[in-house]
């Protein structure tokens, strides 16, 4: 979604072959017979490594203060898909109006990454951000160049029994990305807890669609919001509270080392990552607060 995706995707994406097929044929049997016919496969937009695609905008939705939805169309129509794995990012390029240089930005998409025709970003617009407000500005039937895709952690459906997504403000994006992806997967059965800190309640992106998969399935998956700035008057209500993402938050809601199957992915403003993670400025790790409640290095992973 935005620049809290690090350098080091950008750096990445350069250094890999793009991949891809097309068509196959496929062999289906009816009432005992078999019958030969083919079927195109879904035209993959995206694959390993560098793309180089204009994608054109189809619509933009405002959904808050400073964030819009902006819905792609992928060439191919409905037979096209992104051709993402899960937990992938897509570098984009643009030059805004009065910017020296271009600008290339890391945004991971919300849209089913299986979603035919069509791919969805969240864009966050930062003061004085190049990319965010060039984005914003896109107006449909503007095309934005798609460079590069970027590959995140390898997901393995139910390789662990229990993952823990902590997002801070516009890292949420990632974590959603990977949320979906196991909970509409029906042979994944991995469950899913969600702790979702902002600074005020307009910031609660995909709160709907959070709060819709808790209700579709309440054994599996969980989410916790917390408000680090809330209004004047705000009551906390069931599943959102005011506060940080604190040790003693995460504390109430993970279990620690009392669970060994499990793996916690984290995105966030850099304060809020160098706190969990023990992170300093020049990338070294020391005893964070994750570290302190019991999951080791190899246990968590950092969008």
């Amino acid at each position: 979604m935005s620049g809290l995706l690090n350098k080091h995707l950008v750096a990445k994406a350069f250094a890999i072959i793009t991949v891809g097929g097309i068509g196959t044929y496929t062999v289906s049997s009816f009432f005992g017979q078999q019958a030969f016919a083919e079927w195109p496969m879904p035209q993959r937009v995206f694959g390993k490594g560098p793309a180089f695609k204009y994608l054109q905008l189809h619509s933009s939705e405002t959904v808050s203060h400073n964030t819009k939805r902006l819905c792609f169309k992928l060439p191919g129509g409905e037979n096209a898909q992104s051709g993402l794995n899960l937990t992938s990012a897509l570098l984009t390029f643009c030059k805004p109006g009065g910017s020296w240089l271009p600008v290339l930005r890391p945004y991971t998409p919300i849209s089913r990454l299986d979603k035919p025709g069509f791919i969805e970003l969240l864009v966050k617009k930062y003061p004085n951000g190049k990319a965010s407000t060039h984005l914003h500005n896109l107006k449909p039937g503007d095309s934005l160049l798609f460079i590069a895709s970027i590959p995140g952690f390898c997901w393995t459906p139910n390789k662990f029994s229990h993952v823990y997504l902590i997002a801070g403000g516009a890292g949420i994006t990632p974590i959603y990305q990977l949320a979906q992806g196991i909970l509409d997967n029906p042979v994944d059965r991995t469950k899913v807890t969600v702790v979702f800190g902002v600074n005020t309640e307009e910031d609660l992106l995909l709160r709907p669609e959070f709060d819709a998969y808790k209700q579709q399935y309440p054994d599996r998956f969980d989410i916790h919001y917390t408000v680090s700035r809330p209004k004047k008057g705000f009551a906390p209500e069931r599943g959102i509270r005011s506060g940080y993402i604190t040790k003693e938050l995460l504390a109430e809601l993970m279990q620690g080392r009392s669970e060994k199957d499990t793996n916690v992915f984290v995105c966030g403003p850099p304060a809020m990552e160098q706190a969990l993670l023990g992170s300093s400025p020049f990338g070294k790790r020391g005893n964070g607060i994750l570290e302190q409640l019991g999951y080791s290095k190899d246990k968590i992973h950092r969008f």
